[in-house]
């Protein structure tokens, strides 16, 4: 299903409950891409899902319950890394596992990860997925 009008505005209703609660931007760019996928591969709803959060992935991170914009753009993991349609690789769920230690560290004080002082950089990615998981089921009651 189309997640912009046919005038170009975004459908938020269609949107994935982290989108609804992030900026317009990071809405536009999820529903953009997935529209533009929807059309390029006839039809094919999962994957116009997978482009669409791939390119969101490229100017943003997952950050609890909402989506952020990060520092500077580009792959966010593996799998982004790889591109296409048969790419491999783990998938960090919209962490920036690219980024430095120092922003996972800010990243996992701003949502009160315990023991964060002490966890590799590894480590720091697998404690805010979990923790993004948590904040955005929470978040949807």
């Amino acid at each position: 299903m189309p997640k912009t009008t046919a005038r170009g505005d975004v459908k938020k209703s269609e949107l994935p409950s982290t989108l609804k609660r992030s900026e317009e931007k990071a809405q536009r760019t999820f529903a953009e891409a997935h529209d533009a996928a929807l059309e390029q591969y006839d039809g094919d709803e999962q994957r116009a899902h997978r482009v669409a959060y791939a390119a969101l992935k490229h100017s943003y991170e997952k950050v609890g319950d909402h989506w952020e914009a990060k520092a500077r753009r580009g792959p966010s993991d593996q799998r982004a890394e790889q591109r296409g349609p048969d790419a491999r690789g783990e998938t960090a769920e919209g962490v920036d596992a690219n980024a430095s230690k120092e922003h996972l560290l800010d990243i996992a004080r701003r949502l009160e990860v315990t023991g964060r002082s002490r966890m590799t950089k590894d480590e720091l990615v697998e404690a805010i997925k979990k923790r993004n998981r948590q904040e955005a089921a929470r978040a949807r009651g």
